[in-house]
């Protein structure tokens, strides 16, 4: 943990498909919360950092960082707003067609030719972010002095490492770490499409010469990034309620396809951040029986935490909503065994209004019940 000269609060948005919404009804209570501290800039968050949705998100956020609460009404109506079809294509012919590519790859051993890229076409998503987006903001922010820096990340197919393609103020810098590195660039749409390129649901996208997809795959240090960009204190919210599930009473079923590909993107988007935090704060506890000199000589210093997650399991939230799917994405989630044992994978899928608007409900909720935490983690 690098030293920092000044206090910098940094915002770290994980990922998590749909659930990305829950992030919104958060940020909307840190917006209404922050007015009343009293002499608070503008953006409370002069790094921010993003992955999958959570790149979105951020991306979003650090273009109206200049004018925060405006960034903020404008994510609540995007994602109040929000169809499937406007995130990948939900025709029964296009589903059904990429459905069968991957059938026939497998039957035929690889003979048939043909690579299938993914489950799901998300150039619907290209076409809404390049018509909706504001990217040229983040300069304008950086040149107002209103953010630090911004992150997204995205995982190298070919590399095997992490990429977090960051824009910034001149005096931050890039670095390299094990299967890591932060690379300065000026943020793109396809720097946000490669960080939430859900794997083998969304194609990989092509930066360079390689192949990027979801940013959590190889991000195994996820607060690193902010860290980086000078963040000495972060705020984290999450899209995963941390209560353990309960260990079977009888023996369970084999788990499908479905169910272990929720359960990956479970693991991807949070339990790698969970240890992250839990090492940080290990490592703030040592560095307390550290006499304070020392601590100064070697660049040390204790790094702040707030992490908000759901209050409730979200799983619960989508069963309530999952007719709202698409007939052509029930089909395949069926096909998958991701349909009426687990909910995982459909949570990440459910980009649709009423289910987004109770997830930012309920973010808002969760935001307002932590509000002397907030306030105090703010202002001091």
């Amino acid at each position: 943990m690098q030293n920092t000269s000044s206090r910098c609060t940094a915002l770290v948005l994980p990922g998590g498909g749909a659930r990305g919404a829950y992030q919104v009804g958060v940020l909307k209570a840190i917006n209404e919360l922050r007015g009343s501290l009293g002499g608070a800039a503008d953006n409370p968050f002069p790094v921010i950092c993003g992955t999958s949705a959570g790149a979105i998100n951020a991306a979003v956020l650090a273009s109206h960082a200049h004018e925060f609460h405006a960034g903020v009404e404008r994510l609540e109506r995007f994602w109040r707003s929000m169809r499937c079809e406007r995130v990948y294509r939900t025709d029964a012919v296009n589903v059904l067609k990429s459905g069968l590519r991957f059938a026939a790859t497998v039957f035929s051993a690889g003979l048939i030719a043909g690579n299938p890229r993914a489950f799901l076409d998300n150039a619907p998503l290209r076409r809404f972010l390049g018509h909706t987006l504001q990217l040229e903001g983040i300069q304008t922010a950086l040149d107002q002095g209103a953010l630090r820096g911004v992150a997204v990340t995205a995982s190298g197919y070919s590399s095997a490492s992490a990429t977090s393609y960051f824009q910034a103020q001149p005096q931050v810098g890039g670095w390299e770490r094990a299967r890591r590195r932060g690379l300065a660039t000026k943020l793109e749409l396809n720097h946000l499409l490669a960080s939430a390129a859900l794997p083998l649901i969304f194609p990989a996208e092509r930066i360079g010469n390689e192949y990027f997809g979801d940013g959590g795959m190889r991000l195994v240090a996820p607060l690193s990034p902010a860290v980086h960009l000078g963040a000495n204190r972060i705020l984290v919210i999450g899209t995963r309620d941390e209560k353990p599930d309960p260990a079977p009473e009888t023996p369970a079923e084999y788990p499908s396809a479905g169910e272990i590909g929720g359960y990956l993107m479970d693991t991807i988007f949070m339990d790698t951040l969970n240890a992250d935090l839990a090492r940080m704060r290990r490592i703030n506890r040592t560095l307390k029986l550290v006499p304070e000199d020392q601590r100064a000589e070697a660049g040390l210093i204790n790094i702040e935490s707030l992490v908000i997650r759901p209050s409730k399991d979200l799983r619960y939230v989508t069963q309530a909503h999952v007719h709202e799917i698409p007939r052509s994405v029930q089909f395949l989630l069926r096909v998958l065994g991701g349909w009426g044992r687990d909910w995982r994978m459909a949570s990440y899928l459910l980009f649709e209004s009423d289910y987004c608007g109770e997830l930012i409900d309920l973010g808002y909720a969760n935001g307002m019940s932590k509000e002397q935490e907030i306030r105090h983690f703010l202002a001091t």
